[in-house]
């Protein structure tokens, strides 16, 4: 008899326990997420002062060209995917202009990150590398 009552109540217990470690995983999961677009966001930031920088010194960076040429790059490569976000991440600015290379960041559609590195190649911004 004292079998029988036990069970239900380790149930419950197992239960609970299991409930409780999933209420923590979605904690920590958003708690993960807060702090990587707070790092996106400084990343962003810190691409977004370096290309004024290197535009008031180098006319080649316009801003508009360089995500125009981002989007051509990516939709090469991956074409059947939407791009839903493009983010600066970082500028190169080195000395010349062949040795320049700017990182993108995108977002698809369908939630996937990609990144794109431009390189800029006599005056035009060519694709250096797209994962």
């Amino acid at each position: 008899m004292i079998a029988t009552s036990i069970v239900p109540i380790v149930i419950v217990v197992v239960l609970v326990a299991l409930l409780l470690l999933a209420i923590g995983g979605w904690v920590a999961s958003g708690r993960r997420q807060q702090s990587l677009a707070a790092k996106l966001h400084a990343q962003i930031e810190a691409a977004d002062a370096a290309l004024a920088a290197a535009r008031a010194e180098d006319r080649g960076w316009e801003r508009a060209t360089i995500e125009a040429a981002a989007r051509a790059a990516f939709q090469a490569t991956h074409g059947y995917a939407d791009i839903e976000e493009l983010h600066l991440l970082q500028v190169r600015d080195r000395p010349g202009t062949d040795a320049d290379e700017a990182v993108f960041r995108v977002r698809t559609a369908d939630g996937t990150y990609r990144t794109i590195t431009l390189a800029r190649r006599q005056g035009a911004w060519v694709p250096a590398d797209v994962r």
